[in-house]
């Protein structure tokens, strides 16, 4: 046996006889879900005054999902609304990111991606005027914020988006917001939805 491997450093040997801090994430993560319910009864006034949604995504319950890695760190995802399958996806995505962000990402593939794509392009300025990231990314399952993943659409010209678009199958549009707004956050998530099946579906 590797004892230098399993060996705890001074740090982990402090941590491992403190429960209150185990016991104080497993509340914040708690309040989240809370947080995700709530914005989820809210989300659903928007989608009722929306007309033009496909018939096929308002039949899916929404979900709220959680997991403990995302590179790492804890989070929880409120899909809502959700339809995923092979080639189609019609999505927006609500995002706990434990340590670093809220987000709201709207996620269109396959034939919902070619019915909203001129719709999405003629609201460019608005985009740029809500400080709104465009996926650059060929992988479409990447949630952060890191170079080569976002873009700020503010610092790109309507031709780097048709690009864009152009050269990838699905789109993915999205806002954050700083954990340190949390008291904030859900007026501002659910401002951010509103934006994004409004553009969708008014």
């Amino acid at each position: 046996m590797n004892q230098a491997k399993i060996r705890l450093s001074a740090k982990e040997a402090e941590l491992v006889l403190n429960t209150d801090w185990i016991l104080t994430k497993n509340e914040i993560l708690k309040k989240s879900k809370q947080l995700l319910e709530a914005l989820m009864e809210e989300q659903q006034k928007f989608i009722g005054s929306c007309k033009y949604l496909p018939a096929e995504i308002l039949v899916i319950p929404a979900k709220i999902s959680k997991g403990e890695n995302y590179k790492g760190l804890p989070y929880l995802v409120l899909d809502h609304p959700r339809y995923f399958d092979k080639e189609n996806i019609f999505a927006i995505r609500t995002l706990f990111w434990w340590g670093n962000f809220f987000s709201v990402t709207l996620h269109l593939a396959g034939k919902h991606k070619k019915n909203y794509e001129e719709r999405i392009l003629s609201a460019f300025p608005l985009l740029k005027e809500q400080a709104i990231y465009c996926c650059v990314n060929n992988e479409q399952w990447e949630h952060h914020f890191e170079k080569g993943n976002y873009r700020l659409i503010e610092e790109m010209t309507t031709a780097d988006i048709k690009k864009i678009f152009s050269e990838k199958p699905f789109i993915k549009l999205a806002k954050k917001i700083s954990l340190e707004e949390w008291n904030n956050a859900p007026q501002k998530l659910l401002n951010d939805f509103g934006l994004f099946i409004k553009l969708a579906g008014e």
